[in-house]
């Protein structure tokens, strides 16, 4: 078979996957533009099966009769690549890759230069075709350099530590009980994850002292608990996903007074963890 032969193969098939699956990722702002946020790689990191650095070898613009579903101001571009590293993934990945990408037109309206920059891709394999990826969303392409490289490679390794902060899906319940003094108080927020495994957040306050709250994983409320540092994956668990609210339904709470005690507390945390920043333009992606 004739190399342009199967190319037009390897891209029918990479059309039909992006349409069938999701819209292909956008490149990213040049090498010298400063690396996403925290959450923006986290985001990436947990809806990818793969996190791969590669070379591009061929970058083919997609004919716009072919790229119909394109954002105004992009293009769709066929991408054969070669594998520099796999930074994160079970599934194996070969020397050669191959994918779709939309990239933005340049100030000239014209697509940009591809062909021998390193970029970082965020994917899943396509299930029966060696070697091609379907990235996993819209800012799933990222110009490598040193500054992403090392703000990424951390992330990563937070998420397949064998201690890893569970993704959360929810407050399931929350209570809040007075002391035998005045001031005096403990609240306990226990949350929903998606794997099933125990979180939960308490709250305590003693007269005269600030409040005190920490982060428990497992069964038992440790006492001695915590907060997450900021730009970990247990923050990120927390501030990027909790509502801003305490919900009504889950406040178990009896009395009015403790009603507001525990959406008080709550709000103290929520607070406490900050901003959700994200640099990307989204929200986190869907999980496949």
């Amino acid at each position: 078979m004739s190399k342009s032969r199967f190319r037009s193969r390897s891209l029918t098939g990479l059309m039909a996957v992006a349409a069938a699956i999701c819209t292909p990722a956008s490149a990213q702002p040049a090498p010298t533009a400063p690396p996403p946020a925290y959450a923006d790689i986290a985001d990436l990191a947990d809806a990818a099966d793969l996190v791969v650095h590669a070379r591009i070898k061929e970058a083919i613009t997609v004919p716009p009769e072919r790229a119909t579903s394109v954002s105004a101001g992009h293009a769709r571009v066929y991408v054969e690549a070669e594998t520099v590293a796999l930074l994160s993934g079970s599934s194996p990945v070969g020397q050669s890759l191959k994918y779709l990408v939309d990239v933005p037109l340049d100030a000239r309206g014209k697509v940009p230069k591809l062909k021998k920059t390193e970029v970082l891709l965020f994917a899943r394999p396509v299930p029966g075709r060696t070697g091609e990826l379907q990235l996993v969303g819209p800012h799933a392409q990222l110009a490598w350099n040193p500054a992403v490289d090392a703000r990424a490679k951390p992330i990563l390794a937070e998420f397949v530590a064998p201690d890893a902060a569970p993704a959360i899906t929810g407050v399931r319940d929350a209570l809040s009980v007075a002391g035998t003094l005045s001031g005096e108080s403990e609240t306990q927020i226990f949350l929903d994850t998606r794997s099933g495994d125990p979180v939960s957040i308490t709250v305590v306050r003693r007269p005269g002292m600030e409040p005190v709250w920490g982060v428990s994983y497992g069964e038992i409320v440790d006492q001695a608990a915590r907060p997450p540092a900021p730009e970990t994956l247990g923050w990120y668990r927390l501030a990027c996903f909790l509502p801003s609210e305490l919900p009504a339904a889950a406040n178990l709470s009896q009395d009015t007074p403790s009603r507001g005690r525990a959406a008080q507390d709550y709000r103290f945390v929520m607070e406490q963890l900050g901003p959700c920043e994200r640099t990307l333009g989204g929200a986190p992606l869907p999980l496949q």
